[in-house]
């Protein structure tokens, strides 16, 4: 991993479950991602949804989520 690249992590399913209900979507609704990117956990597979960690200019984080297609 780079330096400037974002935190990429895996979600749990029962993370994955409550992310869903709180954003009131299915798993098809959230943005996608290819397995062949190469910022992805080595470990991941399709149909497994991602935390990707951003730092804004002023330092905050913020999360966005994505679900790995083949």
């Amino acid at each position: 991993m780079h330096i400037l690249q974002p935190k990429h992590s895996k979600l749990k399913q029962q993370e994955v479950q409550e992310l869903l209900k709180r954003l009131n979507i299915t798993a098809a609704q959230l943005p996608k991602i290819k397995k062949t990117d190469p910022a992805l956990p080595l470990d991941t597979k399709p149909g497994e949804v991602i935390a990707i960690e951003r730092k804004n200019p002023k330092g905050k984080k913020a999360l966005y989520y994505r679900i790995i297609v083949a």
